[in-house]
């Protein structure tokens, strides 16, 4: 029987490999492979096929509909006219979206992405008998596991 369970890098999981030598499974039956974890950077545009649910258009466009109305109703009064001003002001105010969303999303989405929830980053694969399931399970969880597989061969 192979048990599947993974953990963050913490005295918990020497604890638990502690443990589960002194239940008395051999220190070949228990294998810890530390993960890597991802170091790219999401991608700053999306494609057709791949979306990671981040828009840095949406405010762009609120903000250069809005700028656009302004810039039209001012534009009665000035010399180009409405329509030019309209123009100016729907350009001029998607580009002040599009950088606020980009400073949010680059830089304090960012740090909030990194700390939040936890991440899995090492697998403990443990070999026992049938007999021993439950009690290496029990520790597993014990040790603060993420989660915990059992394979049946």
């Amino acid at each position: 029987m192979q048990i599947f369970s993974t953990f963050e890098h913490s005295t918990y999981l020497e604890l638990c490999i502690t443990a589960l030598e002194k239940m008395g499974i051999d220190k070949e039956s228990i294998l810890a492979v530390p993960l890597d974890n991802r170091i790219e950077e999401r991608r700053f545009m999306d494609t057709l096929h791949r979306a990671d649910g981040v828009s840095l258009f949406d405010k762009g466009a609120a903000i250069g509909t809005a700028f656009s109305v302004i810039g039209a109703s001012v534009g009665f009064t000035l010399e180009w006219g409405p329509i030019y001003w309209g123009l100016i002001g729907a350009t001029s105010g998607f580009i002040l979206g599009f950088i606020i969303d980009y400073i949010l999303f680059k830089v304090i989405h960012k740090r909030k992405r990194q700390m939040r929830g936890k991440k899995s980053e090492v697998i403990l694969v443990v070999n026992c008998s049938k007999d021993q399931i439950e009690e290496v399970e029990k520790i597993l969880w014990e040790n603060l596991a993420l989660g915990v597989a059992t394979l049946k061969s």
